[in-house]
């Protein structure tokens, strides 16, 4: 089958580092808002703050990124950018071993790791593309998705254990850990990256900044998938701090049920990312964009209705289990066309201006939606994000004919 296709040793050593920073970061899911409401005892708007600042700080430091990893060879970059990461997440544990911890430290790192984020997925696009076969980015994309969806299964009850056992800061340090590791598994993948050829001057300038964003909004297809993606990923994850203020502090839910209640629904992120490349093959890449993205939007105003206890535990579990199988399907598919549709040199650009549009605007509504919950509670704000989402299937394009890349594009139009 497809899914079973083997893709080659370095591809395997890719994965490996995936695999454990994924796990890493599933044992520090929530992390910040935990040590932010647990250690500094921060309210609905602080955390939300905290959220929003790092993400929006951390997009504008990237923005020169992008064009940065581009004429760079892409390993040592994300080897760098997992360096980076260590370093900033193991300052915290430090900080709260010494008593020194404050909000504003929580908020540095936040930028850092938000920065290293962007850059790092820039690179290791880019990279994935020049290796893995077009044929085979589906499955690529797939198995990253599921490994995705496996750690964030698995490790938010860990790490809520973990907290229970040794502290509020132990998951961070795992999670740190997990970035060395990945550091090395990408030293590991071994063979020679050539430096990408740039026949113009090497000093950045504005257009190179702004190639990405050009891609994106002048392809007739990408740029309602953008738009789609960056307001529903905003919407989502605006209310995550407020759930946790919710679950957390209003209905008295303990870390691990916190963690549970988000763990146990990705079993249908994995289902769905192991059938996506099926689905595809059956219905074809479009259709199952356009469905999949549909379905997505239906369900996260159910947790609005959220209540203390065993109720409130299944409602959780059953809109999230609906949420993230189709997230699950859908991702690896929308990440598949836009590496189908990008030029192999204004992939890095491209990316990272998506991952800088995305995080602005999960910055900007999780600011907003801090506010509207410090005014009306954080359950009529949950409930605003969800009937909001409900409207968002409208920017999903129902039909597509663009074609695979844009030198396809100008060879079609001579």
């Amino acid at each position: 089958m497809a899914g079973r296709r083997a893709l080659g040793r370095r591809f395997g050593w890719l994965w490996a580092a995936f695999a454990v920073s994924s796990y890493g970061t599933g044992l520090g899911f929530g992390a910040f808002s935990l040590i932010a409401v647990l250690v500094l005892h921060s309210g609905p708007a602080q955390v939300a703050a905290l959220a929003a600042a790092g993400r929006a700080v951390g997009a504008v430091v990237a923005v020169p990124l992008g064009p940065w990893v581009e004429f760079r060879r892409k390993r040592p970059v994300m080897m760098t950018m997992d360096l980076t990461r260590f370093a900033a997440l193991m300052s915290i544990p430090a900080a709260f071993a010494l008593g020194w911890l404050s909000f504003a430290q929580l908020l540095v790192v936040s930028v850092v790791v938000a920065a290293a984020d962007i850059a790092f997925k820039a690179a290791g696009g880019a990279y994935l593309k020049e290796l893995v076969p077009r044929e085979d980015l589906l499955v690529a994309n797939s198995r990253f998705e599921s490994t995705s969806w496996t750690a964030t299964m698995v490790g938010p009850p860990l790490g809520g254990a973990a907290i229970g056992l040794f502290g509020p800061v132990s998951t961070l340090v795992a999670d740190a850990v997990s970035y060395l590791l990945s550091a090395l598994g990408i030293r590991a993948i071994g063979g020679n990256e050539p430096s990408p050829a740039r026949t113009e001057a090497p000093r950045l300038r504005a257009r190179d900044l702004l190639e990405g964003w050009h891609h994106i909004l002048t392809h007739p297809t990408l740029r309602p998938l953008f738009v789609n993606a960056i307001v529903v990923n905003g919407l989502i994850m605006a209310s995550q701090p407020l759930l946790a203020v919710l679950l957390l502090d209003r209905l008295g839910f303990a870390p691990w049920q916190y963690g549970l209640v988000f763990a146990a629904p990705c079993i249908g992120g994995l289902v769905g990312s192991r059938f996506a490349h099926r689905l595809v093959a059956r219905f074809g890449q479009h259709k199952v964009i356009v469905t999949a993205g549909m379905l997505r939007a239906c369900w996260p105003l159910g947790l609005a209705f959220v209540q203390p206890g065993v109720p409130g535990i299944a409602l959780i579990i059953a809109v999230q289990l609906g949420l993230v199988t189709c997230c699950g399907v859908f991702n690896p598919v929308l990440a598949t066309y836009r590496l189908d549709h990008t030029d192999p040199d204004r992939v890095a650009r491209t990316l990272a201006a998506w991952s800088i549009s995305s995080s602005t605007a999960i910055a900007a509504l999780t600011a907003l939606w801090g506010l509207l919950a410090a005014v009306t509670g954080p359950r009529t704000a949950i409930a605003a994000a969800g009937v909001l989402l409900l409207a968002t299937p409208l920017l999903i394009p129902r039909r597509e004919n663009a074609p695979r890349n844009t030198k396809e594009q100008a060879a079609s139009l001579t």
